[in-house]
């Protein structure tokens, strides 16, 4: 007898789609060199596998807000910066233009009127009784063709020689050159070199209580050698030059330097005496004490001749000039200019900085 055939499990499996149960598929191993790469690949990288795993869908959607949310603030921080820069240089050119319009004073005034120029405070270099400032603002007075004359309102103390005599000589020439009287009205002082540029006056009013004169010159100082040798200090100047440092407060004043200093002194007292004679002429009663350092009131100045009437402002404008209407022609250092003047000072002073640390690189 025949036996009967019996298929084999294996072709049955791989052929027949509805034999169950299924086995999976075997895929064929690596070849050794591929198994070897990605080998080395995991080595060097290990985060490699992890990175190219997708993330969530919850995890990918908050990374996103939140680099979003930082670019939205440093778009913001970028945005402010750039805001309050442009308005601090807003508000500079403001400041710089008003002070601007404020120092320019109208040359085209035709109404008949009297001219001041204030002098104010100590007279020095870099104040607003700076013969820099004081000169423009009367070269402006006297150019005005509308200006009767020019009033020098004064109120100072005295300060520097120097710019006192420079503003002294401008005003004589400029009452020359432009044929205007010039008056000077004391408020409350007008000493040293205030009365020094007072003498260039036509004529000089006073307040009864105002304090005129001081005709004389100081230079002062400290000695601290005394001390020092109480205290046994030793001072330790070097210099080239016999006299380099006679002026050293803790060095001590040989009568030679002494003599030297008060004879230069002696010198320029001499030429504030020259120019109060030349100013006063005849009207001068000179006394001992005229020319010694002594100042007076106003009612005393007057009978002194140190000075001419009792009379303000107003009055001289109203009386004198007989022109009412004042404009002030007084030029002031304000707010604005003295930010530029500081800030190109800065700059000035950062270029110098970058320049001496290039020569010291070299």
């Amino acid at each position: 007898m025949t036996e009967p055939h019996t298929p084999e499990t294996t072709g049955a499996a791989e052929t027949d789609p509805s034999a169950s149960p299924q086995m999976p598929v075997q895929t064929p191993p690596p070849a050794p060199e591929a198994a070897a790469q990605t080998a080395a690949k995991t080595t060097a990288n290990p985060t490699a596998a992890e990175s190219s795993v997708p993330l969530p869908g919850w995890e990918r959607a908050t990374l996103e807000k939140l680099a979003f949310a930082t670019l939205h603030e440093q778009r913001l921080a970028r945005r402010w910066r750039n805001g309050v820069r442009l308005a601090w240089l807003v508000f500079l050119v403001a400041l710089v233009w008003i002070g601007l319009r404020q120092n320019v004073t109208s040359t085209d005034v035709s109404s008949p009127h009297t001219a001041v120029v204030e002098i104010k405070g100590e007279i020095a270099s870099g104040t607003e009784a700076s013969a820099e400032l004081l000169v423009v603002a009367l070269r402006a007075a006297f150019e005005d063709t509308g200006a009767q004359a020019v009033v020098l309102l004064i109120n100072s103390p005295g300060g520097s020689p120097v710019q006192a005599g420079i503003i002294n000589d401008e005003i004589t020439r400029l009452k020359v050159k432009h044929h205007k009287p010039v008056y000077a009205v004391v408020e409350e002082s007008c000493a040293s070199a205030a009365y020094y540029i007072a003498v260039a006056a036509d004529k000089i009013f006073v307040d009864k209580a105002s304090i005129v004169g001081s005709i004389g010159v100081l230079m002062d100082g400290f000695g601290f050698t005394g001390l020092m040798d109480k205290l046994g200090v030793e001072r330790r100047l070097m210099t080239a030059g016999e006299n380099k440092g006679f002026l050293d407060p803790f060095s001590p004043q040989s009568p030679k330097q002494r003599a030297y200093t008060q004879a230069m002194l002696d010198q320029i007292h001499q030429q504030f005496i020259t120019v109060v004679k030349a100013g006063r002429g005849n009207r001068l009663k000179e006394t001992p004490e005229t020319f010694s350092g002594l100042f007076w009131s106003g009612q005393q100045a007057i009978e002194l001749g140190l000075a001419d009437q009792l009379g303000n402002l107003d009055f001289v404008a109203r009386e004198i000039v007989k022109a009412e209407e004042i404009i002030d022609y007084t030029r002031r250092d304000n707010v604005a200019e003295r930010l530029v003047k500081r800030f190109g000072a800065s700059i000035g002073e950062s270029a110098v900085r970058a320049l001496q640390t290039q020569a010291t690189l070299r």
